[in-house]
């Protein structure tokens, strides 16, 4: 099977038992995590060989991270040691109508100090098909993102397909930061994924009358965007998650596409998830599961279909990882949502 590298930061992730607040929590939950990380063992579960690169502090902290990837058959041998500290993500899980908060403890982490001479890029890509990368890497520190220009250039080099996730991160940078960074990235892509934020935020491309907190999806928008994205940086495929959130419980999911070639623009079937275990990783899930489809040979119709699937199976999953099988997320984009008990 093809052989699938991603390059990001890993962090530790402390959140907070029983969708308490933080003010009421007494200890945490312990997790590993990170956009690319999580897409990497997604692949990994689909039973493609993987490879991780970033890197961690040379302790235990940086090791118990490393230890994570290594669980679920990721593989790490170019993950650098250098560096300070692993970043640190606070999570205080929303419900109903109270949302999720996110608090970042990533200053001065590993990866946003790492330079292209802790990593060998030719050893990395020489047997490499596909090589993922998202927005959040670049918006680390003017280094990170010179570290990511370099690992799409020798990407690039070795003939690997590319896939990005343009995943803003406002308390990372500006839309302003983010739109000089990636649009001089966006040449080495062929497989552009993100959401209508994302897009308008990342790239300048607003999506029409989209209002996702009140449920209307204009997609004549989406295709419109879509096509000006392919038309200025000729993408494969464009692709969108596409999330109504009712309350932080309750989400319609689906996603919608549009294939450079035919010129076709196609809309997933859309799921109800409620009640939600865990939202965070659903885009990354998504992401990797688009992937998996495209590696599989998959129609790009199909292709879509499986990311939708295996993504609203994440949210039924505490932690950023997405664990099911490429048999689950099957069954359920061919209509089994059941949910009865397997015996």
């Amino acid at each position: 099977m093809a052989k699938v590298v991603t390059m990001g930061e890993i962090m530790l992730r402390l959140s907070t038992p029983n969708f308490e607040k933080f003010i009421q929590a007494d200890e945490f939950d312990i997790n590993y995590g990170g956009g690319e990380a999580n897409v990497a063992v997604s692949l990994a579960n689909y039973g493609y060989e993987t490879e991780f690169v970033t890197a961690v502090p040379d302790n235990e902290i940086g090791e118990c991270a490393v230890a994570a990837l290594r669980k679920y058959n990721v593989g790490t041998r170019y993950i650098a040691r250098c560096g300070e500290r692993l970043g640190i993500y606070y999570l205080e899980s929303g419900s109903s109508m109270r949302p999720s908060k996110v608090v970042y403890d990533r200053a001065h982490s590993s990866i946003s100090t790492a330079t292209e001479a802790d990593f060998d890029f030719d050893a990395i890509f020489a047997d490499a098909d596909w090589f993922h990368f998202t927005g959040i890497t670049p918006a680390l520190s003017d280094s990170a993102a010179l570290l990511t220009k370099q690992a799409l250039i020798a990407a690039k080099q070795h003939g690997v397909k590319v896939s990005v996730d343009l995943n803003f991160r406002k308390k990372l940078w500006t839309p302003k930061k983010a739109q000089e960074v990636m649009t001089g990235l966006m040449k080495y892509v062929d497989v552009c994924i993100g959401n209508e934020e994302d897009a308008e935020l990342v790239l300048g491309f607003k999506p029409g009358a989209t209002n996702v907190a009140s449920g209307e999806l204009e997609m004549a928008g989406y295709r419109s965007i879509f096509e000006q994205m392919v038309d200025k940086f000729q993408f494969e495929y464009c692709v969108s998650s596409l999330r109504v959130s009712h309350s932080a419980s309750d989400n319609g999911w689906s996603a919608c596409i549009f294939d450079r070639d035919s010129g076709e623009f196609y809309h997933s079937k859309e799921y109800s998830i409620h009640p939600i275990v865990d939202r965070v990783g659903g885009g990354d899930s998504f992401a990797g599961g688009v992937i998996c489809g495209l590696l599989d040979g998959k129609d790009f119709k199909s292709a879509l279909e499986f990311g939708v699937a295996a993504s609203a199976l994440k949210h039924t999953i505490p932690g950023d990882f997405n664990l099911v099988t490429r048999k689950e997320v099957e069954a359920l984009a061919g209509g089994d949502a059941s949910g009865r008990v397997q015996r």
